[in-house]
């Protein structure tokens, strides 16, 4: 599947209904797992997710990783879409709250984010997901949307399903952080 998914093309940028958004990861979810199907490198799933994710979601802007590379700090990994912050520290940001708190950060305005952290000026809402390995935060997942009330509970679900599925504890993280 070297076209990536099959679905119904949509112009990037388009705010579908929720359920139509959830309509797509549906249809996506079986062919995401056909395609991640026995990969366990850190590295391929995130830029397969992140491509595939930001093919699913034509409301992202941005649809990437942020790795953990020391005990309090992020720095960007795979994405779509516009260049992202190359840094993160745990105490800034969106993707800084998810990282420190473990939680899924659903973010409909980001202007009225405390410390929230404008990577791209043209962001309006956020969806922020942990990405765990025995229990720790490996990395997170960081959808950006220029559309104000973007991403829904629902579809946050969904993919924290599928991060949970795709980033078992069987992925070869690295053991340690400086």
């Amino acid at each position: 599947m070297s076209e990536g998914l099959v679905l119904t093309a949509v112009p990037r940028g388009s705010l579908l209904s929720v359920e139509d958004r959830l309509a797509r990861l549906r249809a996506a979810g079986p062919q995401i797992r056909a395609i991640l199907e026995g990969e366990f490198d850190p590295i391929a799933l995130q830029s397969t997710l992140a491509c595939l994710i930001y093919q699913a979601l034509p409301q992202a802007s941005f649809a990437g990783f942020y790795r953990r590379v020391t005990q309090s700090s992020l720095a960007v990994g795979p994405y779509q879409g516009p260049m992202g912050c190359l840094r993160i520290d745990f105490a800034r940001g969106v993707c800084g709250a998810a990282a420190r708190l473990g939680e899924t950060q659903l973010v409909p305005d980001v202007h009225v984010f405390p410390g929230h952290i404008a990577c791209d000026a043209g962001a309006a809402s956020e969806l922020v997901i942990p990405v765990f390995a025995k229990g720790t935060v490996q990395a997170v997942l960081d959808l950006d949307s220029r559309s104000p009330d973007a991403f829904s509970r629902a579809e946050a679900d969904a993919l924290e399903a599928l991060l949970a599925e795709n980033f078992a504890d069987q992925v070869a993280w690295a053991s340690s952080w400086k």
